[in-house]
């Protein structure tokens, strides 16, 4: 079998993700708007299962990290001490020729002369500053004095917020702070499906640590990044480190890598580990006038701490996901003969349905409450799918399609018609090797869970 390009590898993943519900175009009835995406019944339990899990992960199973979740509109003022209205821009060009606007990095250079990656035409504008924070009103007024804007990221919500977790928490230095939530930029060109979007979600821990402690920290935070896309089922060998040279850092951050993926598009940031120093922090006591400082009290110091903040993007991860799933082999039909199936390989702690239960004859009153009863019985341990309708090796496509791990077919052996020490026992189909085994049915849960937890 030919393995498709990366472009028409891309196509079949989009193409997939609207035909069984994973992502659709926003607003699309009306035309859609560029750079924003709505997710389906099983693109929102694969985007749940990823932010759960980072939540575990990074909170509940850890000491040392408490959870908040900010508001998406804060004062004005924040925004300013942040830097972010001043300097939280894009250089953006246009193309007189063709009326596209680019960011300053994707113009061509073809031997010194500008070009539109679109047209081609070298009639371009010079660079220009554009801010990437969408403007809003709070209040009755639309003037200065209520303006503010949708949050550009999650994190300045964590640093004005540090002084009254810290008191809550009584956590010590080192200490993180957690947060999953929308932000919002408005980007020149979004592109590559949902990779580079207007409003998006990201998974975020400022780590609070002292200044001696922070270059340690950083690397700590960088294998663990690596370790978490590995156990949601991201292949090592997709992963890349990239240490961001000094000349593409922000002026106050003294290290930095990114986490990148190797997508179809091409090699792209899902995460980045950044070394803030005390940056942000200082910035906001010195704006607001309020002290932000930690007092410990063994050596009885105050200081402002430095942060290392790993940041994740959902909607990256969600995609990436989703590209790593998505495979195409042979497997047999119905009637022996050789044809083509996709199947999305989640791992099953990601896959947004765990198992399929399908009685074999929908005509056959006792299988079908059978299969009711294991329905019932798993449901409160996972999320599960019921399906008669059509014969059972096209109801095992439809669930290797969308990636379910598990099949659970309840058959005449389970009723005990054919052998007496087989009653309650059913066939589980494994959706990777597609191999089957009888287990009982009391066992079920319990085999499920050791896999999918």
């Amino acid at each position: 079998m030919s393995t498709p390009s990366d472009s028409q590898r891309m196509e079949k993943i989009v193409s997939l993700c609207k035909r069984r519900g994973f992502i659709f175009q926003s607003s699309e009835i009306y035309g859609g708007l560029n750079g924003l995406w709505d997710y389906g019944p099983l693109g929102v339990e694969l985007k749940r299962n990823l932010k759960n899990y980072w939540w575990r992960v990074m909170v509940h199973e850890r000491d040392d990290v408490v959870g908040m979740d900010g508001s998406i509109l804060m004062n004005r003022a924040v925004w300013k001490a942040s830097g972010h209205e001043e300097t939280f821009s894009d250089p953006m060009v246009d193309c007189r020729s063709c009326k596209a606007r680019l960011r300053a990095d994707q113009v061509i250079d073809k031997k010194g002369v500008r070009q539109c990656p679109n047209c081609g035409g070298k009639d371009l504008t010079e660079p220009r500053a554009f801010n990437l924070m969408f403007k809003t009103y709070v209040g009755a007024t639309e003037d200065e004095s209520s303006m503010t804007y949708l949050r550009p990221e999650t994190a300045q919500a964590i640093f004005v917020q540090f002084k009254t977790v810290l008191e809550v928490s009584r956590k010590k230095l080192p200490f993180g702070i957690a947060q999953v939530g929308k932000a919002f930029r408005n980007e020149i060109n979004p592109r590559n499906f949902t990779f580079r979007s207007r409003e998006f979600e990201q998974m975020e821990l400022e780590y609070f640590c002292r200044a001696e402690e922070g270059m340690r920290l950083l690397d700590y935070w960088l294998k663990e990044r690596l370790k978490f896309y590995e156990r949601i089922g991201i292949s090592r060998g997709k992963l890349h480190v990239r240490e961001v040279p000094e000349e593409e850092r922000a002026f106050y951050s003294k290290a930095n890598y990114d986490i990148e993926y190797d997508f179809p598009f091409g090699l792209q940031e899902l995460e980045g580990v950044a070394y803030r120093t005390d940056y942000d922090l200082s910035q906001h006591q010195k704006a607001s006038g309020k002290s932000l400082e930690y007092f410990d009290e063994e050596t009885k110091q105050k200081f402002i701490p430095h942060v290392v903040e790993p940041s994740a993007g959902v909607d990256r991860t969600v995609l990436a996901l989703i590209c790593e799933a998505y495979a195409e082999d042979q497997a047999p039909d119905e009637k022996g003969k050789m044809e083509t199936r996709v199947v999305l390989r989640f791992h099953p702690r990601m896959a947004p349905i765990k198992c399929g239960i399908f009685p074999l004859l929908k005509n056959n009153a006792q299988l079908v409450e059978k299969a009711k009863e294991i329905v019932d019985l798993l449901r409160p341990h996972m999320y599960v799918f019921y399906d008669e309708s059509g014969a059972i090796g096209r109801r095992y496509r439809r669930q290797d399609e969308i990636g379910t791990p598990f099949g659970v077919t309840v058959d005449f052996e389970t009723l005990g018609e054919k052998d007496a020490t087989l009653r309650n026992t059913v066939t589980l189909r494994d959706r990777d090797s597609m191999k089957q085994r009888r287990v009982a049915i009391g066992e079920l849960a319990g085999t499920l869970l050791a896999d999918i937890t």
